[in-house]
């Protein structure tokens, strides 16, 4: 007995539209996650040049410091790095930087983010600056982007570089390291 050329065409229809589907539903919980993050925090400024990824992962760190998300926010750091110190830099962010984090916020991106990007956060309602390190690190599906977060000692997760300017756009998004 021969299949029916129809009937083939038809089961690899739906099985590619089962396929797509799954993939889809991922995405779209994603996406209305991220809808609802957007929306209830207010807009982060940029300036500099960040990626699609750096920016993202930017704006997850500020929405989780001004949300309190302890847990949230050490999930975005390296896990290559130590769990535990990985947890209280998060406790030592969210303590220092959570009111100005939860107001007006600039992100400046520094240089490029092939390797590593320094983002410069200015909180604009406390005047306090925040420097963080994002970088790619390899995952079952490619690359993503994740946060050093090595700073366990509260004097250090509120220590600002001499290098970083006082207002965004001073050294024009290159670093003076």
């Amino acid at each position: 007995m021969r299949p029916r050329p129809a009937l083939s065409a038809a089961l690899v229809c739906v099985l590619a539209l089962g396929v797509l589907t799954a993939c889809s539903a991922d995405h779209d919980a994603d996406g209305v996650e991220y809808a609802g993050d957007y929306g209830s925090h207010a807009p982060l400024a940029v300036v500099g040049y960040p990626s699609t990824s750096t920016l993202g992962i930017t704006q997850q760190v500020v929405w989780r410091i001004a949300d309190g998300e302890v847990g949230e926010l050490a999930a975005l750091g390296d896990d290559r790095q130590d769990e535990a110190a990985t947890r209280k830099t998060a406790e030592n962010w969210i303590t220092a930087f959570r009111t100005g984090a939860a107001g007006r916020v600039t992100a400046e991106f520094y240089d490029e983010g092939s390797y590593r990007q320094t983002v410069v956060l200015y909180l604009h309602d406390t005047q306090q600056i925040k420097q963080l390190h994002v970088l790619p690190v390899s995952v079952d599906r490619g690359t993503a982007y994740r946060v050093s977060m090595a700073e366990p000692d509260p004097g250090e997760a509120t220590a600002v570089a001499p290098w970083v300017p006082k207002t965004p756009g001073e050294l024009g998004s290159k670093s003076a390291r």
